[in-house]
């Protein structure tokens, strides 16, 4: 049922371009997304971002959306497990984070680890597609 209704293309365009538009958010003073904000990022938070973002839209558009949404969801439990497990707020060292954070990493590695392997393990080519 769900191999009917899946676009790994889609969700991984729809993933990319959220996490560039978050990327780019971060970088302007804001109540939700800053330095400051709820969620808590510096400048290494915000470039992840923007390179998960394309990374996203790499897999997309090279017909590899299913493995790219699977090794990011992988990446995002590792980055979930990391966050919960250092005490301070900087992970590895660079990248900024709080609690809020923390959790919204979790909840999305749990919604990739879903989506990316509940998804057909085939990928066919774009023409056959078509």
């Amino acid at each position: 049922m769900f191999e009917r209704h899946w676009n790994g293309d889609l969700l991984a365009k729809i993933f990319g371009f959220a996490f560039i538009l978050v990327g780019i958010v971060g970088f302007i003073p804001n109540p939700l997304i800053s330095e400051t904000g709820f969620f808590q990022v510096n400048e290494a938070h915000n470039l992840v971002h923007i390179v998960t973002g394309l990374l996203f839209l790499g897999g997309a558009y090279f017909d590899a959306p299913v493995w790219t949404i699977r090794a990011i969801a992988v990446l995002y439990t590792i980055v979930a497990i990391a966050g919960f497990a250092i005490p301070d707020n900087m992970l590895f060292g660079a990248v900024a984070m709080n609690m809020a954070d923390r959790w919204l990493h979790a909840a999305f590695a749990a919604v990739l680890l879903l989506v990316g392997f509940m998804a057909p393990a085939h990928e066919p080519m774009r023409q056959a597609r078509q």
